[in-house]
């Protein structure tokens, strides 16, 4: 099976474990709790992942309760960039995936967790830098974030 980009499943397979390709990057637009900011670091490190960018986190947000949420992901907590606006977070990456659990009425290519890390690995494999896009907690992100995207992952949830 060969993707849109050229490469093909074994191709994909024989680079497996292969840390010369980059890794995507995690955005947080507007996060509010340094608790939240924390347990993604740990997250993102759990899997390899440093490249933490944040846009307007809450002021203050960097506290012993981020730190302690890292749980050994301090690293990835220090080395955090942070940016005003969602364009600049962005604007080195030739591929962004925004999450979301809402529908909306965009014209976008959705992606289920699955070929998001797919297309991931595939932008890797081409040397193209990608990230992925999370909102707010209380909101999720804007239209005019997701507007930035290439496109949408959706994860199929209870919604009650």
């Amino acid at each position: 099976m060969t993707a849109s980009n050229g490469i093909n499943s074994a191709e994909m397979r024989a680079h497996e474990g292969d840390d010369s390709f980059s890794s995507p990057a995690v955005i947080l637009v507007e996060p509010q709790l340094g608790e939240n900011i924390g347990t993604t670091a740990r997250a993102m490190l759990n899997f390899g992942l440093t490249d933490l960018r944040l846009v307007r986190p809450r002021i203050g947000w960097e506290n012993d309760n981020s730190v302690a949420a890292a749980s050994g992901a301090k690293r990835v907590l220090k080395e955090a960039h942070l940016f005003e606006t969602t364009e600049a977070a962005i604007a080195n990456l030739q591929n962004v995936y925004a999450s979301t659990g809402r529908s909306r009425d965009m014209i976008q290519r959705v992606l289920s967790p699955r070929g998001a890390a797919q297309a991931m690995r595939r932008d890797a494999l081409c040397g193209a830098s990608s990230g992925v896009l999370f909102g707010p907690q209380r909101s999720g992100l804007t239209n005019e974030d997701l507007s930035l995207a290439d496109a949408v992952i959706t994860v199929p949830a209870n919604s009650t």
